[in-house]
Order: structure tokens, then sequence, then C-alpha cells
């Protein structure tokens, strides 16, 4: 059979699938899909000193590239998007920030077009639903508790495409809300919460699955009380978000997530607002106005962090290069853990044969040289070609 322009042999690089990496491996791509065969005649991309990994998987991200998903029209939306795609990031949820009920039920419904149409992966609520002595950069008069009628009506607000709920599931409601969610397939994540250890394990019961960004927002470690942390990392059931961005977080509390959860309980996040990509400058997260400066997001009132400027691929590199991570672990937290908890690993999160070939060229320093999605080079390297 003869090869067709859409069927490409990626060679020579080291892969990384979930059995482990293959030194000189190949993938296969045929149209949108990794195929386990290559046709007769099929291109050849030689990526010799090269890793190819999977497309990385977002499930908590705000913006980028000048672009809100908050507050911007469908086409900064996309935008943003698009700048988050350039740096390795295939498939992503967008994230809301705390606003009037009605205000995000408006929003869904623009964010759940785009996700219908592909270019989102669904809908992430964090907030109104969270305690306010744990706000960090949410506005505190539109804080509210977890009604669970009021958190259905976001829900549905997002027709079908609602992934997961930050709630504080201490406040009155929360554990209600916790077992709604559960019950309409929707993660619902601890976060922004000021909960007892014992309030945090009564909150997995009811089914929370994830910690919204681990260790940020939330009562600190201590012996006597060892809060929501300790509940958090020692439970099975739950993954946990971190940001790796050298500022939410020091590496040895990176280390000790990784090490006491294992990497299958990680999920790596960017928590990325407006200038995630963009740059330095004044920005708003929702209502509130943000000051970027050397890449640190903060509020201008009151000096919380508020969010991120990170990317993905920089999670990717620092996690292996200064926190001296396995590629293989932090290929598991970046792609195949999120992708599992958004019910999207038969189709991304790992390169196997009938998957959509979303994957990341990655050069030997771990910088990115290539990006693809569903078959179509976003980032195009620049390899040795051969026929």
């Amino acid at each position: 059979m003869s090869g067709s322009a859409h069927s490409t042999v990626l060679s020579g690089a080291r892969v990384v699938l979930p059995t482990g990496t293959v030194a000189g491996g190949r993938v296969i791509v045929e149209g949108e899909r990794i195929a386990g065969s290559a046709h007769e005649g099929a291109a050849i991309t030689d990526l010799t000193g090269h890793w190819i990994v999977p497309g990385f998987v977002d499930m908590h991200n705000h913006g980028g590239g000048g672009a809100s998903f908050t507050s911007g029209t469908a086409e900064d939306v996309l935008r943003g998007v698009r700048t988050h795609r350039e740096h390795g990031t295939t498939t992503l949820v967008a994230s809301t920030v705390t606003g009037d009920l009605d205000e995000l039920a408006r929003r869904a419904a623009l964010l759940a077009e785009l996700t219908q149409q592909g270019d989102l992966a669904g809908i992430h609520f964090e907030g109104p639903f969270i305690n306010p002595c744990r706000k960090g950069a949410h506005k505190e008069d539109l804080l509210r508790d977890p009604d669970p009628a009021e958190v259905r009506k976001l829900v549905d607000a997002a027709h079908g495409t609602a992934r997961m709920v930050t709630l504080a599931t201490e406040l009155p409601g929360g554990l209600d809300s916790v077992r709604l969610l559960a019950e309409h397939g929707v993660i619902a994540a601890i976060g922004h919460t000021d909960a007892s250890y014992e309030q945090t394990l009564a909150a997995i019961d009811a089914g929370a699955t994830v910690a919204t960004h681990l260790f940020n927002a939330m009562p600190g470690l201590a012996h006597r009380e060892p809060g929501p942390i300790a509940a958090l990392l020692e439970d099975e059931r739950i993954t946990v978000e971190l940001i790796n961005d050298g500022t939410h977080l020091h590496p040895a509390a990176l280390e000790l997530a990784f090490h006491h959860a294992g990497a299958h309980r990680v999920a790596l996040i960017t928590d990325a607002m407006d200038a995630a990509g963009f740059g330095d400058g004044t920005y708003h997260l929702g209502p509130l106005e943000v000051e970027v400066k050397d890449g640190v997001a903060r509020l201008v009132e009151g000096g919380s962090i508020a969010g991120s400027t990170l990317t993905l691929d920089t999670a990717f590199r620092r996690s292996v290069t200064l926190d001296k991570l396995p590629v293989e672990s932090v290929v598991q937290a970046i792609s195949a853990n999120p992708a599992k908890l958004l019910g999207l690993y038969d189709e991304v999160g790992s390169l196997e044969p009938g998957k959509y070939a979303d994957l990341v060229v990655l050069d030997a320093g771990f910088e990115v040289k290539g990006v693809m999605r569903r078959g179509e080079w976003i980032v195009s390297p620049r390899p040795h070609e051969a026929s």
C-alpha cells in the first residue's frame, strides 16, 4: 500500500510509553491517530537525540497569551488555548474564578460551546463555594456556601461539559455538594479550604477525588493538627494537583508530595492566568486586579499570589532537571493522570495505537522542539528528513 501525506513515522527518539522509555523508538501517525504499523512509503522524520512524550493535559488553567478564560470572548479563549498548545498542552480544561452565579452560568455556556467544538476539554469551576479565610485571589463578597442547588445550577449551565468543581467541603452544604457532584460524574475537588484532618476525610468518604493545588490556600501541616494536607496525601482515592513554578511550592514540598502520594497520584497543573506565555504587566483575574512582575502574579490589593504565569513545558523541565524526578514519573503526572481523571484516557494521555496523535518533542535539555495535536504540527520540529 502506498503511503499518504498523513502517514508519518517519527523515528530515532527516546519514546516514553506507559511501559517505560524506548531508546531509538518510533511513533507512527496516521491522520489524527497513532497507528500500530506504518504504510509502505510513509514519510520518516528522524528525531534522534530527542524525546517524544504524550501531549500535556492541564486540568486547571485560567488563561494565557494575554487572554482570560474567565472573562474574554470566544476568540480570546482560543488565543489562550493556542498559547498553551505551543508549550505542549494539547488538552486543556478552562477554569473559572469566583463571580456572580448568573454571570458564571453565562460564562459556562460560552466555554461549553468551545468544549463541544473540541477546543477545550471541559470546565473547572473554582469558586464561589470556597472558604473566605482561604480565599486567595477570589473576591470575598462573592463567596458563598456550597448549596447543592446552586452547585447543580452551575453544572447544568455547563451542558455536560463540567469536569470539576473546587469546594471548601467543611462549609454548610459541602458534603451534600460532593455527593451531588459524584452522582453527576463531576470531580469534587477539595481546595481553598480551612478543613481539619477529620473534615477532609469525611469529604473524601463522600466522594471527593482531587486536592486543588495541594499546600496552597489551605492550613499547613502541623504535628498536632495535621489538617487537610496529611489527609489528602495519605488517601489513595485522592489525586493531588501541584503547581511547579518555583513560586507556589518549595522543592521540598514537591518532593514530599511525589514521595508520599506517588507519581500515580500527582497531577501537574499550571493554574495559569492571562500573563502565561505573554509577559509582565497589569491584568484582571475575574473582578480583581493583578500585577505580574518578574513572572509572579499577585493581587494589587493585598498581595496574594493570583494564579501563575506557568506553562506545562516549564513545569516538565523543572521537575526533571531541578527536582531530579524520573522522566516517566513526570509524564505520568503531566499527561496520563489528568487524562484518567477527566475520563479522556481512552483518547489522550499516552502514546498508544488508536489514541489521538497528541505528542511533544523535547530536546536533550527538555526544551520544546515540536508539538503535534491530532496529527497536525502546531510547532514543527527541524529534524533530518528521510524518505
